[in-house]
């Protein structure tokens, strides 16, 4: 796999220009020495922007002539002056991007990137709980939906299962208004007002209880890799792998799953991807280089990057990714070889929370083998990132240390061997199957409706579960989920 000319690290740090770019090529952060913070960060978002954002040439105020000479906050009037209006930072960067969030729906700015350091590499603040917070079509009552507990968490020591359904928060019930506030923040615990849905289909009720649960949080190491197993079934040996984040810090560990799967001779993969919102692009190679291996140094991925940039990704050979034999790290040091199925199929089940990098292994897939999907429309995103700092000095090292500002814009869409993307409104499964709350089933259990419908569709026979696999679900409208406030959840960064 080619390292991208500009040096990015695995977690999206842009680390700079290589020797090839010239310095006007080079954007590192603001060049503003003087004392107001403030306006060095807004000269930051704005060469940042104009330097690598997808749609820079979209963007009126983006234009490379819009301030009529090289923008300098000392030595143009007009440029410093744009600056000056602009006092809120965030609204500044959201103002500059194309049409948001309609046409882009995920570059993002924080002022704090300890905090999306911390999630690229899989910690936040957690219960160890994932969960969907949904309607009833027809119904305003919003609740909580529990989808897995990660084993050894807070939640796990709660005695919370799969399918635990919740509506209130400390004591107050739970709105389309008030959900965030309640969920998404930093506090150590909180208690949950458990309730249970009841009725016949068309007719369903929520009827709360008085059982509550407290949960305490922690900063919380989530291991994406939740199951992975072998199923005799059928004659087939089947592997199962659950897979919620493509967190390069783990790409070992899922390595060695790799390892134990072609240990044991499987037939078949089930690659469970449904709340697997995405991450890093490497980890994504990684894992299709896993599944396969036969088409080792082939074309994965193809980049689309701005018109400046694009010029210049191609003349240095950067532009693509291809399928490979090794996982790499720092310096691009051999740190194992990869574990390959050689398989010429793989079963993938989805829902609206499969997003970026989670797309990117179906797509390109798609190009060489057959991808049979089975679930419902994924989210739509096959553009990638990057984390652009305010690098305070000439080889990109330093951040600036008044102020822990960072940008995280979408650079580049991705699109496969064949040239084929442009999925914004989703992929479209094979197979198309719902959740249902009323049966959720247990992850990993071979009468998980997802999973038996794979497992049906593998070996061509029916199996008896809880609920006819052909049985429509419950409608629900999902409106969030618990990893929705977290920093770079739905990104593919490189």
């Amino acid at each position: 796999m080619k390292r991208i000319f500009i040096g990015l690290l695995l977690a999206g740090t842009l680390l700079g220009c290589t020797k090839d770019m010239t310095d006007s090529d080079r954007f590192g952060g603001s060049d503003y020495q003087g004392n107001d913070v403030d306006l060095r960060i807004k000269d930051f978002i704005w060469k940042g922007l104009n330097s690598w954002y997808l749609w820079q040439g979209d963007v009126d105020d983006l234009d490379d002539h819009r301030f009529g000479k090289t923008p300098s906050v000392t030595g143009n009037a007009q440029y410093k002056a744009f600056l000056d209006r602009h006092s809120d930072k965030e609204a500044f960067f959201y103002g500059l991007l194309n049409n948001y969030p309609t046409t882009d729906r995920f570059s993002f700015i924080t002022d704090n990137y300890s905090e999306l350091e911390d999630t690229f590499k899989g910690i936040s603040m957690s219960a160890g709980m994932d969960f969907a917070l949904v309607v009833i079509p027809n119904n305003d009552r919003v609740f909580g939906l529990v989808r897995y507990v990660v084993p050894n968490s807070g939640a796990a020591d709660a005695n919370i299962k799969r399918g635990t359904v919740f509506t209130r928060v400390n004591g107050t019930v739970l709105t389309k208004s008030n959900y965030t506030r309640l969920l998404q923040n930093n506090n150590t615990s909180m208690t949950l007002g458990l309730a249970k849905i009841e009725g016949t289909r068309g007719k369903y009720s929520l009827v709360e209880t008085e059982e509550t649960v407290t949960l305490t949080r922690s900063r919380f190491v989530e291991n994406p890799i939740l199951i992975h197993k072998v199923i005799e079934q059928g004659g087939k040996k089947i592997g199962y792998l659950m897979y919620n984040a493509f967190v390069s810090d783990f790409d070992v560990q899922l390595n060695n799953v790799f390892g134990e799967f072609k240990s044991q001779g499987i037939d078949e993969l089930v690659l469970d991807l449904r709340y697997n919102g995405g991450g890093s692009v490497s980890s994504a190679i990684y894992l299709s280089s896993m599944i396969t291996g036969q088409f080792n140094g082939q074309v994965f991925s193809k980049e689309q990057w701005n018109k400046k940039l694009q010029p210049i990704v191609e003349q240095q050979g950067s532009s693509i990714n291809y399928f490979t034999n090794e996982i790499k790290g720092e310096g691009s040091r051999k740190i194992a070889t990869i574990n390959s199925l050689n398989l010429e199929r793989v079963y993938i089940l989805t829902t609206k929370s499969t997003a970026s990098a989670s797309e990117l292994v179906i797509n390109s897939l798609k190009a060489y083998i057959n991808v049979v999907q089975i679930g419902t429309i994924t989210t739509g995103k096959d553009k990638a990132s990057i984390t652009i700092y305010d690098y305070t000095d000439a080889n990109n090292k330093v951040k600036n240390p008044a102020h822990k500002w960072a940008m995280q814009p979408l650079v580049l869409k991705m699109v496969n061997a064949k040239d084929e993307g442009n999925y914004t409104n989703g992929l479209t499964p094979t197979i198309p199957l719902e959740e249902d709350v009323k049966n959720m089933g247990t992850l990993g259990d071979t009468n998980e409706p997802l999973l038996a419908r794979a497992l049906q569709s593998i070996t061509g026979t029916t199996r008896r579960t809880t609920r006819s696999v052909a049985e429509p679900a419950l409608p629900l409208q999902e409106i969030s989920h618990s990893k929705a406030g977290l920093l770079g959840y739905n990104e593919m960064y490189k």
